[in-house]
């Protein structure tokens, strides 16, 4: 095992209240954002509480372990290796490559001395048999790339200009820290993590024949970050391409690449109300070093969507429920929800006058409540609030728990 890594504290505080619960705990979140990790440092906080603690450990990317292949070798492997006397701890990385596993920690989950820490990259088999097999007895942990305050962390920098463009241009994949900071380098690796998530979980699991049209797709999302986007908008774009993809196929290539959390939906909400609306979302790359591979790297224009990338999946790793905001014609960006806490945010590149000034709090000043709304730019000179608006610079709004 490896045993040597760096802690994210945030996640093992969520966790420990469970551990020795009788819960199933699960990892959830695209590959590579640090789930393995994670599962170490659970082990080594679990021998501090129970030094007797019998850890039974099975990756299932280890060639190792390719003899478990359905939920028959797993339910004989952990009878072999378990403790009698005391108990167990079991660790199944990427359980979702174990045929039917559900059936086998259905059964073992029930046993006083079996405790359950599984770690998962594709939201469709955890969602859809472990709801069937296993309600209420287990809890999802979503699991998400580096925020910004990890990213300096882990790569021993400071808060800066050129260490957020860093961030920008390359994301947060916990393994960047191995490498030189260099285009070239994280390009080569991230187009590797990229081909795997889009050839194994993707492709491979919802057996996709033709991956041309399904990469053309991923280009268009990659390319229209944060816009309203429909199927038919898609079929549209990709007609001008001489590529012909129906509706239903987009909409089911979508949900395909939502479950494998390549990709996040966010769906637009009524202010006044409580309405959900069911066309003209918007998606949110995972990574943005991902996104940036997939469009040759990135480029400056692209500022206005990337920002509104990273305060979204900043807002998402802090736990809140998010939707992009309908007001009669205008939009907010987002709209926040957390344990009855309601934040509205504008997302802006500069805000270099007073016409730009006007557009981006006017949206905000419209909506009558009384709960918190924010401006975040990257301008360095701001004057504080408007009209109780909060005008935050993105270095601070990142590096501030809301």
């Amino acid at each position: 095992m490896i045993k040597t890594y760096k802690k994210r504290q945030k996640y093992i505080e969520r966790i420990k209240p469970f551990i020795g619960k009788a819960l199933i705990k699960i990892l959830i979140g695209q590959r590579r954002v640090g789930k393995s990790y994670l599962l170490f440092q659970l082990m080594d906080e679990i021998k501090k509480i129970d030094k007797n603690a019998s850890i039974i450990y099975i990756n299932k990317e280890d060639l190792s372990f390719e003899s478990i292949k359905t939920y028959k070798d797993l339910y004989h492997y952990i009878n072999q290796k378990k403790h009698k006397k005391y108990k167990n701890y079991i660790f199944i990385d990427e359980v979702q490559e174990i045929e039917s596993y559900e059936k086998a920690i259905r059964d073992l989950s029930t046993k006083k001395n079996m405790d359950f820490y599984l770690t998962g990259s594709n939201a469709s088999l955890l969602s859809s048999d472990l709801a069937t097999h296993l309600t209420g007895r287990y809890i999802e942990i979503p699991v998400y790339g580096l925020s910004y305050p990890e990213f300096i962390e882990f790569h021993t920098l400071t808060i800066s200009d050129e260490s957020f463009l860093k961030y920008i241009k390359y994301g947060g994949l916990p393994y960047l820290i191995h490498l030189e900071l260099k285009d070239d380098i994280i390009y080569d690796y991230l187009k590797n993590i990229y081909n795997t998530i889009l050839l194994r979980d993707v492709v491979a699991h919802f057996q996709i024949r033709n991956v041309n049209l399904l990469e053309r797709l991923v280009e268009y999302l990659a390319r229209h970050v944060g816009s309203n986007i429909t199927a038919r908008k898609i079929s549209n774009f990709l007609e001008t391409q001489h590529i012909r993809m129906s509706s239903t196929v987009i909409l089911n290539y979508l949900s395909h690449l939502s479950s494998a959390f390549f990709i996040y939906e966010a769906k637009r909400s009524d202010i006044t109300g409580k309405k959900i609306f069911e066309i003209n979302e918007k998606y949110y790359f995972e990574d943005m070093g991902l996104r940036n591979i997939i469009v040759g790297g990135y480029k400056q224009p692209d500022i206005n969507q990337v920002l509104e990338n990273i305060v979204y999946f900043h807002l998402r790793i802090h736990g809140y429920v998010v939707t992009v905001g309908k007001l009669g014609t205008k939009e907010v960006d987002f709209v926040c929800v957390k344990d009855g806490k309601k934040v509205y945010i504008q997302v802006a590149y500069l805000i270099p006058n007073e016409v730009v000034r006007k557009r981006e709090f006017g949206n905000l000043l419209e909506i009558k409540d009384n709960y918190e709304k924010i401006v975040v730019s990257t301008d360095k000179f701001i004057s504080g609030n408007v009209e109780g608006i909060r005008h935050v610079n993105i270095l601070e709004f990142l590096n501030t728990q809301i």
